[in-house]
């Protein structure tokens, strides 16, 4: 049974320190201008701690003196709501319970609709950890935050694989295991070689993640899974009308989860590679996918976490980046921050996000002008009809792009 809203038991990566990003410009002015709004900031600092918080191992309470970040966040929440005549919270503990209820909208924040959509909040309801918009947000700035631990992990996997096609196969692994059981390395196909490059990666399942002795799992994300009130039946099904919170957050879950029993022998991901590359990898391949099917040739570019430059397309340099983030708005902010160099990218999200109302008006309409022309919001299924849509350069001259009819990426053994 999970113990409350305040059993954190993410486990750090082994030798990485917990290390919240630290405030600097440019965290608010998504939609703000120059001027950044202190409600703003401080959903943001909120972000950051709540995230921090999420990855302290084994802790269950919180006791005197807190974090200095967490400290530093309590005080400013004081004094902003002092300030507007509101009533604060009293401690740390209340005021992650807080965070549950207190909406990017709420007057407190008065977070604009463009930097994230106004019902969005910091600790998932059901879930009692950090949402997904918590960690886009946590990741928001010139630190980079959780999405940049998650390519640092991966940069220094990197170098210990040596060849691109050895780390490619340790990259697909990490992405289709986010949690590992003992007894899955005795099943056929098991690759030794695999698992023991990337095993350091993984963590003991933690505690707060486990419900009644066992762990649940989504079958649609892969990601885990707990029942609203922390149980459920042994068959995984939750009773009717309790609510279901996963890592996904937007999977259905009609059918009932997984089961993982004997949690003690399961291994985690951290949760940084969970949200940033577990949860796009499906459209990841989805999108590479397409491009096999229609012969353009690809490598992909390091220092990301899923980009792609294509090959032998005539002289105009087109990359794809594929993402999966809820909010278009901070993905804009992200994508002008670390600014592709191609002449056009195209950024590939699911596409339940490219069709939601909104989303690609949001996402273009938060991009500069110089840049929407540059970067495309595309989904697999129109990746490659988009890559034939015309360019116009500096001189006004068209160019099209030409198809390598040899796929590149190589067909390597399932690493299941």
């Amino acid at each position: 049974m999970r113990s409350g809203p305040l059993v954190f038991g993410l486990a750090r990566c082994r030798g990485r320190r917990v290390r919240p990003a630290t405030a600097g410009t440019g965290y608010a002015r998504a939609g703000t201008g120059e001027a950044a709004s202190a409600g703003i900031e401080l959903f943001c600092e909120l972000a950051r701690m709540v995230a921090a918080l999420a990855e302290v191992q084994s802790l269950r309470s919180f006791a005197l003196p807190y974090p200095g970040y967490a400290q530093r966040a309590l005080d400013r929440t004081v004094m902003r709501c002092l300030g507007l005549g509101e009533t604060p919270p009293r401690s740390l503990p209340e005021l992650w319970d807080w965070c549950r209820s207190r909406t990017a909208g709420d007057p407190l924040f008065a977070v604009p609709a463009s930097f994230v959509d106004p019902d969005a909040t910091l600790v998932h309801p059901v879930g009692l950890m950090p949402t997904r918009t918590c960690l886009e947000v946590a990741s928001h700035g010139p630190a980079g935050g959780v999405a940049v631990d998650a390519r640092t992990l991966l940069d220094d996997l990197e170098a210990r694989c040596g060849t691109a096609e050895r780390y490619r196969r340790c990259r697909r692994f990490l992405a289709r295991h986010p949690v590992v059981h003992q007894e899955n390395r005795r099943v056929p196909g098991w690759s030794k070689s695999v698992w023991s490059t990337v095993k350091e990666l993984y963590q003991p399942l933690p505690e707060s993640l486990r419900v009644e002795d066992v762990s649940l799992r989504c079958p649609s994300c892969g990601l885990p899974a707990i029942p609203e009130g922390g149980s459920t039946p042994v068959s995984g099904k939750p009773p009717l009308g309790e609510g279901i919170w996963c890592e996904g957050e937007e999977c259905p879950h009609a059918d009932g989860l997984e089961l993982i029993r004997e949690p003690d022998l399961a291994l985690i991901l951290p949760r940084a590679l969970r949200a940033f590359l577990v949860l796009p990898h499906r459209t990841e391949e989805a999108a590479l996918n397409a491009l096999d099917g229609a012969g353009i040739g690809y490598e992909a570019v390091s220092g990301h976490l899923c980009a792609y430059r294509l090959r032998s397309i005539g002289s105009a340099t087109l990359d794809v980046r594929v993402y999966d983030r809820l909010q278009p708005g901070l993905l804009a902010a992200h994508l002008t921050r670390d600014t592709p160099a191609a002449d056009r990218t195209f950024v590939v999200v699911p596409e339940r996000l490219a069709d939601r109302d909104g989303y690609r008006a949001g996402f273009t309409a938060a991009l500069p002008a110089q840049l929407r022309e540059r970067i495309v919001l595309t989904a697999p299924a129109d990746l490659v009809r988009g890559l034939g849509a015309p360019l116009t350069g500096d001189d006004g001259a068209e160019s099209r792009y030409r198809r390598n009819p040899e796929p590149t990426r190589p067909e390597g053994e399932d690493d299941a």
